[in-house]
Protein backbone atom coordinates (compact mmCIF):
# COMPACT_ATOMS: atom_id res chain seq x y z
CA UNK A 1 0.00 0.00 0.00
CA UNK A 2 1.23 3.38 -0.77
CA UNK A 3 -0.56 6.63 -0.35
CA UNK A 4 -0.09 10.36 -0.16
CA UNK A 5 -3.40 12.16 2.12
CA UNK A 6 -4.27 15.96 3.14
CA UNK A 7 -3.03 15.62 6.99
CA UNK A 8 -6.17 17.80 7.91
CA UNK A 9 -8.47 15.08 6.47
CA UNK A 10 -6.50 12.41 8.06
CA UNK A 11 -6.85 13.82 11.19
CA UNK A 12 -10.05 14.50 11.23
CA UNK A 13 -10.82 11.00 10.19
CA UNK A 14 -8.55 9.50 12.81
CA UNK A 15 -10.45 11.51 15.43
CA UNK A 16 -13.90 10.07 14.20
CA UNK A 17 -12.83 6.28 14.12
CA UNK A 18 -11.47 6.58 17.12
CA UNK A 19 -14.76 6.83 19.09
CA UNK A 20 -14.76 3.14 18.57
CA UNK A 21 -11.57 2.06 19.23
CA UNK A 22 -11.45 -0.88 21.59
CA UNK A 23 -9.19 -0.23 24.70
CA UNK A 24 -10.21 -3.47 26.50
CA UNK A 25 -10.35 -6.46 24.90
CA UNK A 26 -8.69 -9.84 24.40
CA UNK A 27 -8.40 -9.33 20.25
CA UNK A 28 -5.53 -7.08 19.45
CA UNK A 29 -6.36 -6.37 16.60
CA UNK A 30 -9.31 -4.19 17.95
CA UNK A 31 -6.90 -1.97 19.62
CA UNK A 32 -6.30 -0.69 15.87
CA UNK A 33 -7.70 1.58 12.88
CA UNK A 34 -8.14 -0.45 9.63
CA UNK A 35 -6.57 1.78 6.27
CA UNK A 36 -8.01 0.43 2.98
CA UNK A 37 -6.68 2.09 -0.03
CA UNK A 38 -8.31 1.35 -3.72
CA UNK A 39 -9.63 3.92 -6.71
CA UNK A 40 -12.25 4.83 -4.39
CA UNK A 41 -9.65 6.34 -1.85
CA UNK A 42 -8.73 6.10 1.59
CA UNK A 43 -10.94 4.32 4.02
CA UNK A 44 -10.24 4.37 7.64
CA UNK A 45 -12.33 1.61 10.21
CA UNK A 46 -12.61 1.24 13.96
CA UNK A 47 -14.60 -0.98 16.17
CA UNK A 48 -14.97 -2.10 19.28
CA UNK A 49 -17.52 -5.19 18.94
CA UNK A 50 -20.39 -2.68 20.04
CA UNK A 51 -19.86 0.49 17.89
CA UNK A 52 -18.22 0.99 14.39
CA UNK A 53 -17.03 3.34 12.63
CA UNK A 54 -16.14 3.60 9.12
CA UNK A 55 -14.92 7.06 7.56
CA UNK A 56 -14.16 7.54 3.61
CA UNK A 57 -11.69 10.21 1.92
CA UNK A 58 -12.61 10.52 -1.50
CA UNK A 59 -9.99 11.19 -3.95
CA UNK A 60 -11.09 14.43 -4.64
CA UNK A 61 -14.51 16.54 -3.13
CA UNK A 62 -15.90 19.55 -4.44
CA UNK A 63 -12.36 20.03 -6.15
CA UNK A 64 -10.70 19.92 -3.20
CA UNK A 65 -7.64 17.40 -3.02
CA UNK A 66 -8.33 14.42 -0.43
CA UNK A 67 -5.82 11.29 -1.23
CA UNK A 68 -4.15 10.06 -3.88
CA UNK A 69 -3.46 5.97 -4.48
CA UNK A 70 -0.03 5.11 -5.89
CA UNK A 71 -0.76 1.02 -4.44
CA UNK A 72 -3.58 -0.09 -3.41
CA UNK A 73 -3.57 -1.89 -0.27
CA UNK A 74 -4.52 -2.39 3.54
CA UNK A 75 -3.07 -2.72 6.85
CA UNK A 76 -4.07 -2.14 10.94
CA UNK A 77 -1.57 0.46 13.04
CA UNK A 78 -2.30 0.55 16.12
CA UNK A 79 -4.89 3.72 16.88
CA UNK A 80 -2.83 5.29 19.91
CA UNK A 81 0.37 6.01 18.40
CA UNK A 82 -1.07 6.40 14.76
CA UNK A 83 -3.34 9.01 16.23
CA UNK A 84 -0.69 11.02 18.35
CA UNK A 85 1.81 10.75 14.77
CA UNK A 86 -1.13 12.25 12.88
CA UNK A 87 -1.90 14.91 15.06
CA UNK A 88 2.10 16.11 15.56
CA UNK A 89 3.32 15.46 11.75
CA UNK A 90 4.18 19.72 10.84
CA UNK A 91 3.07 19.31 6.93
CA UNK A 92 0.45 19.18 5.26
CA UNK A 93 0.60 16.46 3.13
CA UNK A 94 1.61 13.00 4.85
CA UNK A 95 2.84 9.72 2.57
CA UNK A 96 2.24 6.60 4.13
CA UNK A 97 3.57 3.09 2.38
CA UNK A 98 3.61 -0.29 3.71
CA UNK A 99 6.01 -3.53 2.92
CA UNK A 100 5.02 -6.52 2.69
CA UNK A 101 6.53 -7.10 6.31
CA UNK A 102 3.70 -4.93 7.17
CA UNK A 103 6.31 -2.54 8.09
CA UNK A 104 4.73 0.94 7.45
CA UNK A 105 6.80 4.80 7.14
CA UNK A 106 4.85 7.47 7.29
CA UNK A 107 6.69 10.87 6.23
CA UNK A 108 5.53 14.33 5.90
CA UNK A 109 7.82 17.22 5.94
CA UNK A 110 11.57 16.35 7.49
CA UNK A 111 10.00 13.98 9.89
CA UNK A 112 9.78 10.10 8.92
CA UNK A 113 8.30 7.40 11.44
CA UNK A 114 8.46 4.02 10.71
CA UNK A 115 6.35 1.80 12.68
CA UNK A 116 4.87 -1.68 12.97
CA UNK A 117 1.54 -2.77 11.21
CA UNK A 118 -0.77 -5.63 11.54
CA UNK A 119 -3.01 -7.66 8.93
CA UNK A 120 -5.89 -6.28 7.57
CA UNK A 121 -7.28 -9.86 6.62
CA UNK A 122 -7.62 -10.20 10.56
CA UNK A 123 -9.59 -7.57 11.28
CA UNK A 124 -13.66 -8.28 11.62
CA UNK A 125 -15.82 -7.70 8.63
CA UNK A 126 -18.48 -5.17 9.55
CA UNK A 127 -21.69 -6.82 8.36
CA UNK A 128 -23.53 -4.91 5.35
CA UNK A 129 -27.29 -4.19 6.03
CA UNK A 130 -30.33 -4.70 3.90
CA UNK A 131 -31.62 -1.28 3.20
CA UNK A 132 -34.81 -2.34 3.59
CA UNK A 133 -35.85 0.11 6.59
CA UNK A 134 -34.50 3.39 5.80
CA UNK A 135 -35.65 6.99 6.93
CA UNK A 136 -34.27 10.41 6.79
CA UNK A 137 -33.68 12.69 9.56
CA UNK A 138 -32.43 15.99 10.05
CA UNK A 139 -28.56 15.71 11.92
CA UNK A 140 -29.70 18.48 14.47
CA UNK A 141 -33.19 17.21 15.18
CA UNK A 142 -31.67 13.17 15.84
CA UNK A 143 -28.70 15.01 17.71
CA UNK A 144 -31.52 16.99 19.77
CA UNK A 145 -33.39 13.38 20.42
CA UNK A 146 -30.75 11.87 22.22
CA UNK A 147 -29.70 15.18 23.99
CA UNK A 148 -33.56 14.93 24.97
CA UNK A 149 -33.69 11.43 26.08
CA UNK A 150 -30.83 9.96 27.01
CA UNK A 151 -29.88 11.15 30.43
CA UNK A 152 -32.51 9.25 31.81
CA UNK A 153 -31.15 5.94 30.65
CA UNK A 154 -30.33 3.31 33.38
CA UNK A 155 -26.22 3.10 34.09
CA UNK A 156 -26.85 -0.43 36.21
CA UNK A 157 -26.16 -3.40 33.85
CA UNK A 158 -29.05 -4.90 36.49
CA UNK A 159 -31.65 -4.37 33.44
CA UNK A 160 -29.57 -4.21 30.89
CA UNK A 161 -32.17 -2.99 28.27
CA UNK A 162 -33.01 -0.40 30.58
CA UNK A 163 -29.25 1.02 29.29
CA UNK A 164 -30.41 1.92 25.81
CA UNK A 165 -32.86 4.32 24.13
CA UNK A 166 -35.62 2.63 22.82
CA UNK A 167 -36.59 4.06 18.90
CA UNK A 168 -40.10 3.22 17.61
CA UNK A 169 -41.37 4.44 14.34
CA UNK A 170 -44.93 4.34 13.30
CA UNK A 171 -46.70 6.57 10.47
CA UNK A 172 -43.84 8.41 10.28
CA UNK A 173 -43.79 9.57 13.71
CA UNK A 174 -40.05 8.67 14.99
CA UNK A 175 -40.10 7.99 19.15
CA UNK A 176 -36.91 7.55 21.24
CA UNK A 177 -37.60 6.40 25.03
CA UNK A 178 -35.53 6.20 28.33
CA UNK A 179 -35.74 5.27 31.96
CA UNK A 180 -34.14 4.14 34.31
CA UNK A 181 -37.08 2.89 36.48
CA UNK A 182 -36.93 6.00 38.49
CA UNK A 183 -37.61 8.17 35.71
CA UNK A 184 -38.92 8.57 32.09
CA UNK A 185 -37.88 10.68 28.91
CA UNK A 186 -40.16 10.35 25.86
CA UNK A 187 -39.36 12.28 22.71
CA UNK A 188 -41.31 12.26 19.23
CA UNK A 189 -40.53 13.66 16.08
CA UNK A 190 -41.91 13.58 12.38
CA UNK A 191 -39.28 11.75 9.70
CA UNK A 192 -38.67 11.38 6.07
CA UNK A 193 -39.68 8.13 5.26
CA UNK A 194 -41.90 5.48 3.06
CA UNK A 195 -45.50 5.02 4.59
CA UNK A 196 -45.60 1.27 5.27
CA UNK A 197 -42.54 1.88 7.37
CA UNK A 198 -41.92 0.30 11.05
CA UNK A 199 -40.50 -0.45 13.77
CA UNK A 200 -40.70 -1.15 17.44
CA UNK A 201 -38.77 -2.26 20.07
CA UNK A 202 -35.21 -1.10 18.84
CA UNK A 203 -33.12 -0.52 21.78
CA UNK A 204 -29.91 1.41 20.71
CA UNK A 205 -27.20 1.44 23.76
CA UNK A 206 -26.85 4.86 25.41
CA UNK A 207 -22.94 4.59 24.93
CA UNK A 208 -23.59 4.23 21.24
CA UNK A 209 -25.97 7.54 21.36
CA UNK A 210 -23.63 9.70 23.30
CA UNK A 211 -20.90 8.42 20.63
CA UNK A 212 -22.83 9.30 17.55
CA UNK A 213 -24.00 12.73 19.26
CA UNK A 214 -20.08 13.62 18.83
CA UNK A 215 -20.01 12.83 14.70
CA UNK A 216 -22.97 14.60 14.05
CA UNK A 217 -23.35 18.51 13.18
CA UNK A 218 -25.82 21.16 14.36
CA UNK A 219 -26.81 21.25 10.40
CA UNK A 220 -30.19 20.14 9.10
CA UNK A 221 -28.59 18.41 6.42
CA UNK A 222 -30.50 14.82 6.54
CA UNK A 223 -28.99 11.47 7.34
CA UNK A 224 -29.69 8.01 6.66
CA UNK A 225 -30.74 5.44 8.94
CA UNK A 226 -30.81 1.64 8.55
CA UNK A 227 -32.59 -0.58 10.83
CA UNK A 228 -31.38 -4.22 10.89
CA UNK A 229 -32.34 -6.94 13.13
CA UNK A 230 -29.62 -6.75 15.95
CA UNK A 231 -28.01 -3.48 14.44
CA UNK A 232 -28.28 0.04 13.19
CA UNK A 233 -26.18 2.09 10.45
CA UNK A 234 -26.31 5.63 10.42
CA UNK A 235 -24.98 7.40 7.17
CA UNK A 236 -23.13 11.11 7.86
CA UNK A 237 -21.38 12.24 5.05
CA UNK A 238 -18.76 10.30 4.56
CA UNK A 239 -19.35 8.21 7.76
CA UNK A 240 -20.64 4.94 8.55
CA UNK A 241 -21.76 4.44 11.91
CA UNK A 242 -22.73 1.18 13.30
CA UNK A 243 -24.29 -0.24 16.55
CA UNK A 244 -25.10 -3.38 17.97
CA UNK A 245 -28.76 -3.32 19.19
CA UNK A 246 -29.88 -4.59 22.95
CA UNK A 247 -31.54 -7.91 23.15
CA UNK A 248 -34.63 -8.24 25.16
CA UNK A 249 -37.98 -6.79 25.12
CA UNK A 250 -38.23 -3.04 26.34
CA UNK A 251 -41.02 -2.47 28.93
CA UNK A 252 -44.54 -0.78 27.81
CA UNK A 253 -43.81 2.58 29.73
CA UNK A 254 -47.06 3.70 28.60
CA UNK A 255 -48.77 2.05 31.31
CA UNK A 256 -46.96 4.42 34.12
CA UNK A 257 -48.00 7.90 32.57
CA UNK A 258 -50.82 9.39 34.24
CA UNK A 259 -53.40 10.76 32.31
CA UNK A 260 -55.31 12.86 34.32
CA UNK A 261 -53.38 15.49 37.28
CA UNK A 262 -54.78 16.91 40.23
CA UNK A 263 -52.75 19.62 40.66
CA UNK A 264 -50.94 21.83 37.70
CA UNK A 265 -48.51 24.65 37.44
CA UNK A 266 -46.65 26.68 34.66
CA UNK A 267 -43.33 27.53 35.58
CA UNK A 268 -40.57 29.87 33.52
CA UNK A 269 -38.16 26.76 33.18
CA UNK A 270 -35.19 28.81 33.56
CA UNK A 271 -36.60 30.56 36.87
CA UNK A 272 -37.11 27.36 38.39
CA UNK A 273 -34.20 25.15 37.02
CA UNK A 274 -32.59 28.07 39.31
CA UNK A 275 -34.29 27.56 42.10
CA UNK A 276 -34.18 23.87 42.37
CA UNK A 277 -30.23 24.16 41.90
CA UNK A 278 -29.97 26.41 44.63
CA UNK A 279 -32.11 24.57 46.86
CA UNK A 280 -30.06 21.63 45.75
CA UNK A 281 -26.65 22.75 47.19
CA UNK A 282 -27.55 21.54 50.80
CA UNK A 283 -29.32 18.60 49.41
CA UNK A 284 -26.67 16.82 47.55
CA UNK A 285 -23.87 16.92 50.31
CA UNK A 286 -25.97 14.99 51.98
CA UNK A 287 -26.98 11.18 50.32
CA UNK A 288 -30.00 11.51 48.86
CA UNK A 289 -30.36 15.04 47.22
CA UNK A 290 -34.20 14.94 48.11
CA UNK A 291 -35.92 18.44 47.45
CA UNK A 292 -39.84 19.17 48.55
CA UNK A 293 -42.10 21.06 46.69
CA UNK A 294 -45.05 22.29 48.74
CA UNK A 295 -48.19 24.90 47.57
CA UNK A 296 -49.07 27.78 50.19
CA UNK A 297 -52.02 29.34 49.91
CA UNK A 298 -52.81 28.26 46.34
CA UNK A 299 -50.52 30.93 44.77
CA UNK A 300 -46.71 29.78 45.27
CA UNK A 301 -44.56 27.00 45.61
CA UNK A 302 -42.19 26.47 48.72
CA UNK A 303 -38.92 24.66 47.22
CA UNK A 304 -37.42 23.77 50.26
CA UNK A 305 -34.20 21.11 51.55
CA UNK A 306 -32.52 19.72 54.21
CA UNK A 307 -29.42 18.48 55.10
CA UNK A 308 -29.19 17.36 58.86
CA UNK A 309 -25.39 17.97 59.57
CA UNK A 310 -25.45 20.59 57.46
CA UNK A 311 -28.35 22.76 57.70
CA UNK A 312 -31.89 23.92 55.41
CA UNK A 313 -33.11 25.44 52.55
CA UNK A 314 -36.52 27.19 52.43
CA UNK A 315 -37.64 29.62 48.85
CA UNK A 316 -40.63 30.78 47.68
CA UNK A 317 -41.25 30.40 44.17
CA UNK A 318 -43.97 31.97 41.98
CA UNK A 319 -45.29 30.27 39.27
CA UNK A 320 -46.67 31.39 36.34
CA UNK A 321 -50.22 29.51 37.32
CA UNK A 322 -51.25 27.32 40.04
CA UNK A 323 -53.81 25.26 40.03
CA UNK A 324 -55.54 22.21 41.89
CA UNK A 325 -55.04 20.70 45.29
CA UNK A 326 -52.68 21.18 47.99
CA UNK A 327 -49.88 19.81 47.91
CA UNK A 328 -46.66 18.01 49.04
CA UNK A 329 -44.07 16.23 47.21
CA UNK A 330 -40.43 15.27 47.30
CA UNK A 331 -38.05 14.05 44.53
CA UNK A 332 -34.81 13.47 43.59
CA UNK A 333 -33.23 17.49 42.57
CA UNK A 334 -30.78 15.56 40.03
CA UNK A 335 -33.63 14.06 38.37
CA UNK A 336 -35.30 17.27 38.22
CA UNK A 337 -32.46 19.77 36.50
CA UNK A 338 -31.48 17.05 34.54
CA UNK A 339 -34.67 17.22 33.07
CA UNK A 340 -35.21 20.31 32.87
CA UNK A 341 -31.72 21.85 31.35
CA UNK A 342 -32.64 19.23 28.30
CA UNK A 343 -35.71 21.38 27.66
CA UNK A 344 -35.26 23.65 25.12
CA UNK A 345 -38.84 25.17 25.98
CA UNK A 346 -39.22 28.85 28.41
CA UNK A 347 -42.41 27.73 29.59
CA UNK A 348 -43.25 23.97 31.46
CA UNK A 349 -46.02 22.44 32.54
CA UNK A 350 -45.49 20.00 35.68
CA UNK A 351 -48.48 18.20 36.48
CA UNK A 352 -49.08 16.36 39.76
CA UNK A 353 -51.67 13.29 40.51
CA UNK A 354 -50.38 13.17 44.38
CA UNK A 355 -47.39 13.29 46.52
CA UNK A 356 -46.61 9.55 46.22
CA UNK A 357 -47.84 9.49 42.44
CA UNK A 358 -45.29 9.98 38.88
CA UNK A 359 -45.67 13.72 37.74
CA UNK A 360 -44.89 14.59 34.61
CA UNK A 361 -43.17 17.72 33.16
CA UNK A 362 -44.11 19.03 29.58
CA UNK A 363 -43.77 22.40 27.12
CA UNK A 364 -46.80 24.48 27.28
CA UNK A 365 -46.25 24.56 23.34
CA UNK A 366 -46.10 21.10 22.00
CA UNK A 367 -46.89 17.47 22.51
CA UNK A 368 -43.17 16.38 21.44
CA UNK A 369 -41.77 16.07 25.21
CA UNK A 370 -42.85 14.43 28.28
CA UNK A 371 -40.34 13.67 31.12
CA UNK A 372 -41.91 11.45 34.12
CA UNK A 373 -40.39 11.24 37.82
CA UNK A 374 -41.27 9.49 40.69
CA UNK A 375 -41.44 11.29 44.22
CA UNK A 376 -39.67 10.04 46.78
CA UNK A 377 -41.31 9.42 49.98
CA UNK A 378 -39.76 11.70 53.23
CA UNK A 379 -42.61 11.70 55.36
Amino acid sequence: MHITVQRDKLSTAVSHVMKAVSTRTTMPILTGIKLKADEEGLTLTASDSDISIEVHIPPYEAEEWGVTVHKPGSVVLTARIFGEIVRKLPHDEIELAADERLMVTIRSGQSEFTISGMNADEFPQLLQLEEEKVFSIPSDLLKTLIRQTAFAVSTSEMRPILTGIMWSLEQGELTFVATDSHRLATRKALVECPPELRFHNVVVPGKSCNELVKILDDSQDLIDIVVGDNQIMVKVKHILFYSRLLEGTYPDTSRIIPQGSKTEMVVNAKDFLQSIERASLLSREGKSNVVRLTTVEGRSIEVSSNAPEIGKVVELFQPLSLSGEELKISFNARYMMEALRSLDNAEIKVSFTGSMSPFVLKPTDNDWILHLILPVRTY
